[in-house]
């Protein structure tokens, strides 16, 4: 390692600017989705196995929440347009725009060129929990989601049922798809429940235990007609370890409820991005 210059305190000194202000984005009409969401009637659950991965569809307009049941339990949640998959969550913009952890008023983002709100959380029973001494907090959008590639890279076996190989099995047979087909359409996740953060010595990613009790829930609002994907990770509260058979793990219920006729007003689904796409040609 380099000696450190005489001005290194100067520098570190410097405060930071935050790269996306995003004061001017589209604000969630969370009142009128609340408002909404009184007296909406389920119309379709799936309940996701433990160490599993489930698909479900969510119209547009409705409102789908991801359950906690039976003991504390975190989940690995891709979505995508129900009739283009190659649009789908943006995890990366997602934390751009909103920050490490999302909570309710903020949305969920789709790939480029469409850049537009996929889904808006209204409700999360966890919302209490903040970030906590080591720098943890729930529901990120900075893990990618536990795969057998890295479990061999760093334990040379072929674990099978890691959210990775959990939701490309489930995308194949929603979808009618081959496994080859359907893997690359398996995306970066929004990690449901799990406790995360940085440490702040070595920058590395951790997980701890979850605070999630069977009953807690996260909801969201359907901006565009969803294909959700969720995997009830191996991991069970990541408490101590994912990519094996070890820890307790538990299922996850989702609901879909339908908002009575005309309680959304005058709602539109979001436009593409306004992007020309010329990009300088």
């Amino acid at each position: 390692m380099c000696d450190a210059p005489k001005d290194a305190d100067a520098r570190r000194a410097v405060k930071p600017v935050i790269c996306y202000p995003n004061e001017t984005l589209p604000e969630a009409p969370l009142a009128l989705y609340q408002a909404a969401r009184d007296g909406a009637q389920k119309v379709a659950e799936t309940l996701v196995p433990a160490r599993d991965a489930r698909c479900f569809e969510v119209p547009a307009g409705h409102f789908v929440r991801i359950t906690s049941v039976e003991g504390p339990q975190v989940g690995d949640l891709n979505f995508w347009n129900l009739h283009d998959l190659s649009e789908r969550f943006y995890s990366g913009k997602t934390r751009a725009l909103h920050g490490t952890h999302v909570t309710t008023g903020e949305r969920l983002w789709s790939s480029f060129p469409t850049l537009r709100p996929m889904a808006t959380i209204v409700a999360d029973t966890l919302g209490w929990y903040g970030i906590d001494e080591f720098g943890g907090s729930v529901h990120d959008v900075i893990g990618t989601r536990c795969d057998p590639y890295t479990s061999n890279l760093l334990n040379e076996n072929q674990y099978h049922y890691c959210c990775h190989s959990n939701l490309t099995r489930a995308l194949a047979d929603h979808m009618g798809l081959s496994l080859v087909e359907a893997e690359p359409h398996v995306h970066d996740v929004l990690n449901v429940f799990m406790c995360t953060g940085f440490t702040r010595d070595t920058g590395q990613y951790f997980m701890k235990a979850s605070p999630v009790q069977p009953g807690d829930y996260l909801e969201f609002f359907a901006e565009i007609d969803l294909l959700g994907g969720l995997s009830a990770c191996p991991g069970g509260d990541c408490s101590a370890e994912h990519s094996s058979d070890v820890a307790a793990c538990h299922p996850l219920l989702v609901e879909v409820f339908e908002p009575k006729a005309g309680a959304l007003g005058e709602w539109t689904q979001p436009s593409a991005n306004g992007y020309d796409r010329t990009h300088g040609r």
